[in-house]
C-alpha cells in the first residue's frame, strides 16, 4: 500500500516536470524561427522569399512555419549592423519560458 501511495506522489510530481518539458521544446522551436529569420535577414534573404526558403530545411514542425510571416516584419525593419549584435534566439527562448500556458 505505501508503495502505491509514493508512486502516486512521485507521478504527480513529474506531471509539472513534463508539462515545463513541453514548453521548453516548443519554446525551442520558437526560438529556431526567430534565429532563422535573423540569419535570413543577415544573408540578404528578400522578405517576400522567406517563407519559402525556411520552409524548406526547417528543423523544427511545420506548424511552427505559421509564425515566420508573423514575426518577419520587426526583424526585417532592423537594422543588420544592429541585428548582428543581439541574440534575438536567446532573447526569445528566454522570453517563451516566462510566460505562462
Amino acid at each position: 500500500m505505501v508503495r502505491f501511495v509514493l508512486a502516486g506522489a512521485l507521478a504527480l510530481t513529474a506531471v509539472p516536470a513534463l508539462a515545463q518539458s513541453e514548453k521548453e521544446v516548443s519554446c525551442g522551436y520558437q526560438a529556431d524561427v526567430v534565429g532563422a529569420i535573423k540569419q535570413a535577414r543577415l544573408d540578404g534573404v528578400k522578405e517576400r522569399e522567406l517563407p519559402a526558403a525556411l520552409s524548406k530545411d526547417a528543423p523544427w514542425p511545420e506548424k511552427y512555419n505559421n509564425i515566420i510571416p508573423l514575426l518577419a516584419p520587426a526583424i526585417y525593419e532592423k537594422k543588420r549592423a544592429d541585428l548582428k549584435k543581439e541574440d534575438l534566439k536567446g532573447w526569445w527562448y528566454q522570453e517563451c519560458l516566462k510566460l505562462d500556458q
